[in-house]
């Protein structure tokens, strides 16, 4: 009896021994990670291994690198941002500067001009400048405005047919100008949700985007609580429509003709502020771009 007594107490002291050695042996490694954590360099690739081959560690080891990945796309997204960010405010500031320069230049002009005519030519040049830059502060400030977390909307039942006559009646000079008449089709009687403000500068920044960009007269369509705004492009190969709505995007040419970039990430804002959608579809040398409200 004694004997086996000796022997499970035998049995039980290296059972413990074997655990105590394991669980050192758990520890030692923790311990390593642990450091490996603590010494890993925030911006490096490096990622953790475990030298305790069990399930558990294992499990473990890929739990902190999926985290580890996680926050390494994040960091090179939000650094891909700031850099993009960079280039377009300097690319902003280029187009603000230059017509101002422009201005300025018409201006000087007018100092040394005898002739009333060409006074007057150099001074409707050195307006249409300014008017270049004010779109172009327009642009931005609208941008800032619906970035801020104070921005609000009204939705209610409403006619989009109204809002979109109205501000296609607003930009008729700039349709005289190029020489355009525009396509349009309106459903009078249809309902639909929307702040109806917000719903006219989504409206007007589409048929702005058409009137500078655009090589035809655009085609306006409001049928329901959908509204699209459709032209044909001069270069449909520099366009990457994928982008179209992001902060600052213009296609290859494009800058030439004016604007920062901003209209149609600012109508992809102000659609979110409503629950509206709008997507772009390019066919052939014909650019779409469709707002679908909630239905009234």
């Amino acid at each position: 009896m004694d004997g086996f007594v000796l022997v499970i107490v035998a049995v039980a002291a290296a059972a413990a021994a074997g655990a105590g050695i394991v669980a050192f042996r758990y520890e030692r490694e923790l311990r390593r990670m642990a450091r490996f954590l603590d010494q890993r360099e925030p911006a490096g690739s490096a990622r953790m291994t475990t030298g305790v081959r069990t399930r558990g560690m294992l499990s473990l080891a890929r739990g902190v690198n999926a985290e580890l990945r996680e926050l390494q796309d994040e960091r090179i997204a939000a650094q891909q941002g700031r850099q993009a960010f960079q280039t377009g405010l300097t690319c902003l500031s280029h187009d603000i500067r230059t017509p101002l320069a422009g201005a300025q230049g018409y201006l000087q002009l007018v100092d040394g001009e005898e002739d009333p005519a060409e006074k007057a030519r150099f001074l409707s040049a050195a307006a249409h400048r300014l008017g270049d830059v004010r779109a172009l502060l327009d642009d931005l400030f609208s941008f800032a405005q619906v970035h801020d977390p104070s921005f609000e909307v009204v939705c209610e039942s409403m006619k989009p047919a109204d809002v979109v006559g109205d501000v296609l009646m607003s930009l008729y000079p700039q349709f005289r100008e190029r020489g355009w008449e525009p396509s349009v089709t309106l459903d009078d009687e249809a309902l639909a949700l929307a702040d109806a403000e917000v719903l006219a500068r989504i409206v007007r920044n589409l048929v702005a985007n058409a009137l500078r960009h655009g090589a035809a007269a655009p085609v306006v369509v409001q049928r329901g609580a959908r509204i699209s705004v459709e032209n044909r492009v001069a270069n449909p190969d520099a366009l990457d429509v994928d982008r179209l709505f992001e902060r600052f995007y213009q296609g290859e040419g494009s800058r030439s003709s004016g604007g920062a970039g901003l209209g149609l990430a600012i109508v992809a804002q102000l659609a979110a502020a409503m629950d509206a959608t709008v997507a772009a579809v390019l066919e052939g040398d014909r650019l779409r771009i469709e707002v679908a409200l909630r239905k009234g």
